[in-house]
């Protein structure tokens, strides 16, 4: 990613996360060019040849104790702009990605989670997190609590949206965070997925 891409980037923001998922949830011009100063190899894109972003992923490094801590999204990123990033973390967290509507069903996510893989690869990172929506969750559930929902997932008894696919390439459950952030379909939770090299 490129701050040229950042205008894109935005866009695809609002085309992937329509509500109830809160506007003030999602990443603006500005924390989008500041994730871009602060940690410019860990911001991924997709593009058409015309420049079109139809895909980003955005990361930060945190240490392993802060991540082990599982805390609230605000309080363990700093808030939109990412700002507790430490560029010495051992962990490379994944914060967002977003693959356009149009575009899904076509292998870009899993390219941007093979950059991912390989920047912890490359750079000896312990290992690669991230606290996923559960956007099936309000819909799914049926009675069971975050951290049920979850694990069925999990265990492929429930299918999720978003959490399944991260499951079937290899990443692993580790639990819930309750309160994570404002996210009405996910009861705003949030599965910890964990990948090691």
């Amino acid at each position: 990613m490129t701050i040229d891409d950042v205008p894109g980037v935005a866009a695809l923001q609002r085309a992937c996360f329509p509500a109830p998922f809160p506007e003030d949830s999602l990443f603006h011009p500005s924390h989008i060019a500041t994730h871009v100063s602060l940690f410019p190899a860990g911001q991924f894109v997709a593009a058409l040849a015309d420049g079109t972003v139809v895909a980003s992923c955005t990361c930060m490094r945190m240490e392993r104790a802060r991540w082990e801590r599982h805390l609230a999204f605000v309080d363990s990123t700093g808030g939109l702009a990412l700002t507790r990033h430490d560029p010495k973390g051992q962990v490379l967290v994944g914060i967002d990605i977003s693959v356009h509507p149009e575009y899904r069903g076509q292998g870009i996510a899993g390219q941007l989670y093979s950059a991912r893989f390989a920047y912890v690869r490359e750079n000896l990172l312990e290992m690669y997190g991230t606290v996923c929506r559960l956007p099936d969750f309000v819909s799914e559930a049926h009675g069971l609590t975050p951290h049920g929902y979850a694990q069925a997932v999990a265990d492929g008894w429930r299918r999720d949206r978003t959490m399944t696919p991260l499951v079937r390439i290899g990443l692993v459950y580790r639990g819930v965070i309750l309160n994570y952030m404002d996210d009405p379909e996910s009861g705003h939770a949030g599965a910890i997925l964990e990948w090691t090299p």
